[in-house]
């Protein structure tokens, strides 16, 4: 968590330019306006309100208290995003859930990206400019390309042209954010690198994911060692999965034992569906366009 330290630290100097009285940032165009756009600023949570049109109401108090207990020990991962109102005073825009549960742990502060007026054309280059740096970590970059679609309400092609990235790199970096916070927290610190997070990614199941990345971490697997790791763990899991199946359908032998070798040469758990009259019929999902890619690559070798 040093990484985020250090940006909340300076997004309380930040912050005491939107504090200032005779200097009250109002738009693109006043001074210092360029240093708050894009940026991390740390604000007192008292200044900030709920959006009365936010079309959610209802919120899990159990979720919350369990996003604060994440809080408490992670920090806040991704800031939440308000719009400015007047001196000390902002409306929540995103991050509704994470400003509960500081609430309820009761924080002073809370790191946020401050919305101003006039300022979707800005905002949208202060974080195109922001993906083009080099020592951003993949999480961070991720977080860019989801500001982009939730604030400037851009589709994944609009945003390729955007930043020169192909569609799929971009679909890439954004579900890394279906990861469990103490990985995505790994990764921003070094931990673990995106190819290891990429492999990780393919278990649905956050448990599951953090007892690999915990693999990971004892064993200091390489990214190919755990794509390995990942593949056995999804092929265990189809094996487990049809066996409870078959005994309802009586699926025959030479299915039960095909299901096993399908499953561990693409990594995935296969699906076979079986008719009465023995027709039948195979699924093999996929997570990505590179996944869908990996699996074509792999039937046409057989095809050769």
């Amino acid at each position: 968590m040093a990484k985020a330290t250090k940006k909340q630290a300076l997004g309380r100097g930040l912050s005491a330019l939107l504090n200032d009285p005779k200097n009250d940032i109002q738009s693109v165009q006043d001074k210092d306006a360029d240093k708050v756009v894009g940026n991390i600023v740390e604000l007192d949570i008292d200044f900030i309100e709920v959006n009365p049109f936010q079309p959610r109401t209802n919120f899990s108090e159990e979720s919350l208290r369990e996003l604060a207990s994440s809080i408490k020990e992670l920090g806040i991962i991704q800031p939440i995003t308000v719009r400015k109102l007047g001196l000390n005073k902002f409306q929540l825009v995103s991050g509704e859930r994470r400003f509960r549960a500081s609430k309820l742990l009761e924080l002073e502060t809370i790191p946020a990206y401050v919305r101003i007026a006039n300022d979707q054309e800005s905002l949208e280059m202060a974080l195109v400019e922001n993906i083009q740096r080099q020592d951003l970590d993949p999480i961070e970059i991720a977080l860019s390309y989801q500001r982009l679609i939730d604030e400037i309400n851009l589709t994944q092609e609009q945003m390729s042209d955007r930043v020169g990235k192909k569609r799929s790199t971009i679909a890439n970096y954004l579900r890394l954010l279906k990861l469990d916070p103490i990985i995505q927290t790994g990764m921003r610190d070094g931990f673990i690198s995106m190819g290891h997070g990429r492999a990780i990614i393919t278990i649905e199941n956050q448990t599951d994911q953090l007892d690999i990345y915990e693999k990971i971490l004892s064993n200091k697997l390489s990214v190919r060692e755990t794509e390995t790791l990942v593949r056995n763990f999804n092929a265990s899991e189809a094996i487990e999965l049809p066996s409870k199946q078959t005994q309802s359908e009586n699926m025959p032998i030479f299915i039960k034992k095909g299901i096993t070798a399908f499953s561990e040469y693409f990594g995935h758990k296969i699906d076979v569906k079986v008719s009465k009259n023995g027709k039948g019929k195979i699924t093999i999902p996929f997570h990505s366009e590179e996944d869908f890619n990996r699996i074509k690559k792999l039937v046409q070798g057989d095809s050769k």
